[in-house]
């Protein structure tokens, strides 16, 4: 008789193999207390850091301003394309008026492009500015109207403009040279996403001041956001391609090659009114460190709603907004003469954020 007579093979084991012996109940154990203890470690290292930045910026939006920080009559506000290609009427603009009148709004970006990705602009774009420039020096006389230029920069994709080609510079300034001469005050350049320490924009900005200053028009910019901690956009670029800030270096060079410098300080991914109020004081400190007296140092206020990781909408308030501007000016340079805010975007506020703006700036 063979001798596996009464096996299959199956339960015969393969020579030269063994089978695994379950692990000690106790071995066990401590392989899930280690991967217990090792998914707090990581938690802590990552919420840790978080939780004392929050708190810092909470600390930040204590106290109370000092009095006498509310408006210059400097102020801005950014309007949109209705303005200038045909869809607004005489009767808006009496409205507009009478919304602004007693504020302390000076300057008006009306979008007026956007750019081609070449520099240039077609003059198709903005059919009807000459009507609005002219309506709005009859209802508002001593507010300019600036021709709210922008487009977005080929740093992270193909597509966008390239400002280290000279002939697209050159474009740009003669786009400026050609909605001066249809009668706008100035020109307010809004080009992202824009890398901290951009050699070619500074080149470019040099350009446009000669040529507003020959004009005795204004020259303004949209500026990203003043790295919160040193280093920090450098820190995000090791890791994405759109590092958010600009170092406070950049900020204060490009300051000085332009009349007014407006932060786009909103979208900040701030989860709280209080952080982000604390943010607001720390942008406008960081701001004014770095801006020459001689130009307008604008801090934006979010005339707008949304909820999504970058806006929560309960959290970016005008009111947070406004202290954390007072805030800032009255830790850093209470008494600076030409500083203001400008408020982002008129189609989208509502009668809330036109109320905050009035009270707790304005008056």
């Amino acid at each position: 008789m063979d001798s596996t007579e009464g096996t299959t093979t199956t339960e015969a084991p393969a020579e030269g193999t063994t089978q695994d012996a379950p692990a000690p109940e106790g071995e066990g154990r401590r392989r899930r207390r280690l991967l217990r203890r090792t998914a707090l470690a990581v938690v802590l290292v990552l919420l840790v850091p978080l939780l004392a930045v929050l708190t810092a910026l909470r600390i930040n939006y204590t106290g109370d301003p000092v009095d006498g920080t509310r408006t210059r009559d400097r102020d801005a506000l950014w309007l949109g394309h209705a303005w200038v290609d045909g869809r607004k009427k005489d009767a808006d603009v009496t409205a507009l008026a009478r919304r602004l009148r007693d504020t302390g709004i000076r300057d008006l970006y009306v979008h007026s492009g956007p750019l081609e990705h070449d520099g240039t602009l077609p003059k198709s774009v903005y059919p009807r500015a000459r009507w609005f420039i002219d309506a709005v020096h009859e209802k508002l006389p001593g507010v300019r109207v600036q021709a709210f230029l922008g487009d977005v920069l080929a740093t992270e994709g193909p597509d966008g403009m390239r400002l280290d080609d000279p002939d697209t510079r050159a474009a740009v300034v003669r786009s400026a040279r050609q909605v001066l001469d249809t009668g706008y005050e100035g020109v307010h350049l809004d080009l992202e996403p824009m890398p901290s320490g951009n050699r070619d924009f500074l080149t470019l900005l040099d350009s446009l001041r000669r040529e507003t200053r020959s004009r005795d028009a204004q020259l303004s910019v949209a500026a990203h956001q003043i790295d919160p901690l040193p280093a920090l956009h450098t820190v995000f670029g090791l890791f994405t391609d759109h590092p958010k800030w600009w170092s406070q270096e950049f900020f204060g060079q490009v300051a000085r090659r332009v009349d007014q410098i407006a932060v786009m300080s909103y979208d900040t991914a701030q989860p709280l009114e209080g952080t982000y109020g604390g943010y607001v004081a720390q942008q406008t400190s960081l701001a004014l460190e770095v801006t020459p007296p001689s130009t307008d140092l604008l801090m934006g206020l979010p005339f707008y709603y949304e909820s999504n990781f970058d806006h929560w909408g309960h959290a970016e308030t005008v009111p947070a907004a406004v202290r954390g501007v007072r805030l800032g000016l009255s830790r850093t340079d209470a008494d600076r003469a030409r500083f203001g805010v400008a408020l982002y975007i008129d189609f989208a506020a509502t009668e809330a954020d036109w109320r905050a703006y009035t009270e707790d700036w304005v008056r």
